[in-house]
Formats: structure tokens, sequence, C-alpha cells
């Protein structure tokens, strides 16, 4: 079984800071998270650099494809070992993906941390 693998945007400072956070809850690794701007990435799950630009996207380690608030609740339960995320997702799914949407499209202004692609240059091309 292959890891999940989780694609984030490279570009934005509050991606990088929630990155962060879930790398810390990950402490096992479990979960490979890859910028999409890196050539030839998003491609390699199955999605477009469109998509990723506009949300999260997660591919399990069972190859299910996820994105938006569903792929953040996913990465939250493989890093915590726990179902409960996805299971209150599935309860809540509406209104976190209304509120997953209004943060994904004002990313940019909210607080966060130099971006990754900014630390890593050589990790981030043209997806």
């Amino acid at each position: 079984m292959e890891r999940p693998v989780l694609l984030f945007d490279g570009e934005c400072g509050f991606c990088t800071r929630m990155l962060g956070w879930l790398r810390m809850l990950d402490g096992q690794r479990l979960i490979e998270t890859l910028p999409y701007q890196r050539a030839g990435v998003p491609e390699s799950i199955g999605t477009t650099a469109s998509e990723c630009a506009d949300s999260v996207q997660w591919r399990g380690a069972d190859g299910a494809r996820l994105d938006g608030a569903a792929a953040a609740n996913a990465a939250l339960g493989v890093a915590l070992g726990s179902s409960w995320p996805l299971a209150v997702y599935r309860r809540s799914a509406g209104t976190q993906e209304r509120l997953y949407r209004l943060v994904a499209r004002n990313r940019h202004r909210l607080p966060g941390v130099r971006p990754w692609c900014a630390r890593n240059p050589d990790d981030c091309g043209a997806a």
C-alpha cells in the first residue's frame, strides 16, 4: 500500500503554516506532502494544477481522491490515527466545504509563514 499524498499550495504562506501544523501531528510521517508547483506532481495523483490551485488535493493509501475540506479531514485522520475527522466531516460536509471555500479564496490574506516555494525554490518548478 502506498503512502497517502497531500498536495498543497507551496506559494501560500497560510497553507505552508497549516502544513507545518499537520506535519507536527504526523509524527510518524505517514503522509507525503508535496507542493503542487513541483513539475509532474498533480498528474502523479490524477489531478491538475488548476484543481490544486482551487483546493488541497488528497490521494489516500487506498487510491481514493478527495479535495477541499474532505481532503483536510482525511489528512488529519491519518496524522492522528483516527477516523473521527472524516466521521465528523460526513455529518457536516456542506458547512465544512463552504467554510473551506471561504478560507481558500482568502488564503493569501490570512496570516502565514514564508511560503514553502520561497524557502525551497528547487522543490517548486512549473506545474
